[in-house]
């Protein structure tokens, strides 16, 4: 069963993540040695001007340096732990994330209509665990010491402290006005660049069109064009970010020095020491450089968060498994109870109020002019559109009855657009299935007339199909395909125009698989404009308009004289549509 969860999205993504909080804890402690590890220099330069060198004491500047050392040492050590800790935590995010990434990448297209290639939250999850396994995070562990290090600059004097203060208060002011000035072009970029990349994926699936009938040229102008935006606000954004990162370096400069000249002032006034000169210096600077750090870092932060609020919403609206009792397996009929369907994110209605019932054994035609609603029922019949009103079911009970993997065992489907995944033969009829075994495999292939072609291929069924079965013919991917819907016999095989690119050959091995089916007490369902498709039905369904005009025995439909036995009167609930 398919259900949308009811909490918030960004509460759902939350909920994922809980297992990672105890890294972050770890994170935060380990932070938190290293900033106080570091003021190791600060302290060994205070050492060394106020008590080595006037004390001229070799043996105390000897264990400073064997102290510092192991200190440092030990703050190096940290920070390559913390790192490989962020790397993990990264790699932990994806782990967790990945698998729903992917669900929801296939659901999506069942719930909205999208205008770049699809694979934007795969880059989001790129984008989120290459952010948190660099530099980047680690600075924001960082951030909440600054005030801390201010403090030390106070308790060395408070016109040391007010400098590092007034300094802190200018980088700040330079970090939000990244964060106001690179949210737009950011933005601006995403989306440019999801768009581009879809044009591209659509233009390399018809490279044969574009280059046969001479458009590849204006193709490429107009990827030219949306590339020039997408580098324009990939430059403002740069722009942007880098003026603001180079000012936060020349004010941390500048800070620096402001902070040596009062310090040179108290030491004039003896109201400080050299040592607290130097000090002071090396504190501040290492109080602002996560800022420093952090706002270099602006660009991948606004992206990682974009990509965030997208994961979340996604993943927070996107259909999850519940635990319910499994169904049996449908055996009875199938009856469709007054849907009306619009395509994902639309509101208008493609289909309105379609009613019809067929019993095991039936094999039912669906004809009609184009852009009637054909392809439209097929998704519907098949729970990849969700009826906006009515009830698809199997043998009483309702699509959203079943969990979604378990309903697709029973159900095989032919879309209109045939594609097979990069594997073998065997590995594309069976589903991907993990452990598949040869009998189902060259069972399905048997059914659907195409074991011969296949055999005669060099290696046979572990021929690799290529991307996208390039490396078949069309007519070979079609009956692959074909071979893939009859697989595990399942009780509802809904074919879209399954003989579009078949010769006389295939579609006899078509017309006698829909035979098949018919017999083993299957339900079978066929789409078609040619005739030649519907050899083997016993019952018509006439489409036009959205809306089911005529429904019944295919003798009396389409008025042809009978070529064997009827099967037992059909259960039509409706009659004609309205």
């Amino acid at each position: 069963m398919l259900a949308v969860p009811k909490e918030p999205p960004q509460t759902f993504v939350m909920l994922m993540l809980g297992s990672l909080r105890k890294a972050f804890l770890s994170i935060a402690l380990a932070s938190a040695s290293i900033n106080v590890l570091a003021l190791t220099g600060s302290l060994f330069m205070l050492q060394v001007y106020d008590r080595v060198i006037p004390s001229r004491s070799l043996p105390t500047l000897l264990g400073l340096v064997v102290i510092v050392a192991t200190l440092f040492l030990f703050q190096g050590t940290l920070e390559l732990l913390r790192s490989m800790l962020l790397a993990r935590i990264g790699m932990s995010l994806d782990e967790q994330l990945n698998r729903s990434v992917f669900r929801s990448l296939l659901f999506l297209p069942t719930r909205k209509q999208t205008s770049d290639d699809g694979l934007q939250s795969v880059r989001d999850l790129e984008q989120i665990r290459s952010f948190l396994s660099g530099n980047g995070s680690a600075a924001f562990f960082d951030l909440p010491w600054v005030p801390f290090y201010l403090l030390l600059c106070f308790l060395f004097h408070v016109w040391i402290g007010v400098t590092a203060l007034c300094g802190a208060v200018l980088l700040v002011a330079i970090t939000l006005l990244a964060e106001t000035l690179s949210r737009r072009p950011a933005l601006e970029a995403a989306k440019s660049s999801s768009a581009r990349l879809g044009f591209a994926q659509a233009a390399r699936r018809n490279w044969e069109a574009a280059i046969s009938m001479g458009f590849a040229g204006r193709l490429t102008e107009r990827w030219a064009a949306m590339n020039e935006d997408y580098l324009r606000y990939q430059v403002a954004a740069g722009t942007v970010v880098g003026a603001l990162t180079i000012a936060a370096k020349m004010a941390r400069m500048m800070l620096q020095s402001a902070v040596l000249a009062v310090g040179a002032i108290l030491v004039i006034r003896q109201e400080a020491t050299g040592g607290i000169i130097i000090a002071s210096s090396i504190l501040v600077s290492r109080a602002l450089a996560p800022v420093e750090v952090a706002i270099g870092q602006w660009k991948g932060l606004i992206a990682a968060r974009q990509g965030w609020a997208r994961l979340a919403a996604l993943l927070g609206a996107a259909p999850v498994e519940s635990h319910i009792l499994s169904l049996p397996p449908p055996v009875s009929e199938l009856a469709v109870e007054n849907i009306s369907v619009t395509a994902p994110g639309a509101r208008e209605l493609i289909l309105r109020n379609v009613s019809f019932k067929l019993t095991a054994g039936t094999v039912l035609g669906v004809i009609g002019p184009s852009a009637s609603g054909k392809s439209t029922l097929a998704r519907a019949l098949t729970g990849l559109w969700p009826a906006a009103i009515g009830t698809v079911r199997f043998d009483k009970a309702a699509l959203s009855q079943w969990d979604v993997n378990e309903l697709g065992r029973h159900i095989g489907y032919l879309p209109q657009d045939v594609g097979l995944l990069e594997g073998s033969i065997a590995a594309n009829i069976s589903r991907f299935a993990k452990d598949v075994t040869a009998e189902p495999v060259i069972r399905a292939a048997r059914a659907a007339g195409v074991y011969d072609m296949i055999v005669k291929l060099p290696d046979g069924f572990d021929t690799m199909v290529g991307e996208a079965g390039s490396r078949l013919s069309a007519g070979q991917r079609q009956r692959i395909a074909l071979a893939r819907a009859l697989y595990g016999d399942p009780f509802l095989v809904v074919l879209d125009e399954p003989n579009s690119n078949l010769d006389t050959e295939g579609e006899a091995c078509l017309t006698a698989a829909l035979s098949g089916v018919r017999e083993r007490g299957g339900i079978a369902i066929v789409i078609a404009h040619r005739p030649s498709a519907l050899a083997a039905a016993d019952t018509v369904m006439i489409v036009a308009g959205g809306q089911v005009q005529t429904f019944g025995p295919k003798t009396e439909v389409l008025g042809l004289p009978p070529k064997h036995a009827m099967p037992a009167p059909l259960s039509i609930s409706g009659g004609e549509s309205r």
